[in-house]
């Protein structure tokens, strides 16, 4: 048996500082994990890919856009706003991490709006194409479908405590969540970049101010600290986990 053609890198007729089309950017894809390189290469031969300035608009809400986007590197934001103008901040995607297959499966608009966080490489498919992806690969299609049930147990979380939980409640469940996709070490986690304040307030529906003061009280009670000026570091992960079980009751340390 032959083995499999190499990933291929860019052109040589590529301009200088154009975006890499190849199958080794998106092999850290995790949803195109268990592709081989030649069907990785055939898959890159299909994107587009994008090399975007931070705070450009991929798309907007009701908008007609059904690409499904893959990040090679950078951040992209999904959010949508209040009447009033608060920010809804539905979730960050940062390497490694897709959006946008609900709008390529269903066709229909939009539902928030896609801005990148800073400079961003994107790779991304139509829906056509993704479509098609899913149906010859079955082993992107169980992964499509461990993500979708993972973003509706996620959304159905937030839900109730929205519902639910006050706003420090709600603050110590976001935080615990930022922990673990940070990764805990030694019932620490480290989180950077530091997210901003606003930042936090449009993931759990409250504004900066009241943010700031939940942020301070845990500081106080030494569950939280800085890590110099960019990052901040959850002391003791495991009593932050008590809390949230707890519904939320401040802590007393």
């Amino acid at each position: 048996m032959s083995a499999s053609p190499p990933l291929d890198a860019s052109p040589s007729g590529a301009a200088a500082g154009a975006p890499r089309r190849s199958g080794l950017a998106l092999r850290s894809v995790q949803l195109l994990q268990g592709l081989d390189d030649a069907s990785l290469t055939d898959l890159a031969a299909q994107c587009r890919w994008q090399q975007l300035d931070a705070r450009q608009t991929l798309f907007t809400r009701a908008s007609c856009s059904t690409d499904v986007y893959f990040v090679i590197s950078g951040r992209v934001r999904v959010a949508s706003y209040a009447a009033q103008g608060r920010e809804v901040n539905l979730h960050d995607f940062g390497p490694g991490m897709h959006f946008g297959t609900i709008e390529a499966l269903d066709g229909q608009p939009r539902v928030a709006d896609g801005t990148t966080l800073e400079s961003a490489l994107l790779a991304s498919l139509t829906a056509a194409q993704f479509v098609a992806l899913v149906r010859r690969e079955p082993l992107v299609a169980q992964q499509m479908v461990l993500f979708l049930t993972q973003a509706v147990r996620v959304l159905a979380q937030r839900v109730v405590e929205l519902s639910t939980l006050a706003v420090h409640a709600r603050l110590h469940s976001e935080l615990l969540r930022l922990a673990q996709e940070a990764g805990v070490q030694g019932n620490q986690a480290r989180l950077a970049p530091t997210p901003l304040h606003a930042e936090l307030a449009g993931r759990i529906g409250t504004n900066r101010e009241q943010v700031t003061r939940e942020l301070s009280a845990l500081t106080r009670s030494g569950l939280l600290r800085k890590d110099g000026r960019k990052a901040w570091v959850l002391t003791d992960v495991a009593a932050l986990q008590a809390l949230v079980l707890q519904g939320g009751a401040r802590s007393q340390r």
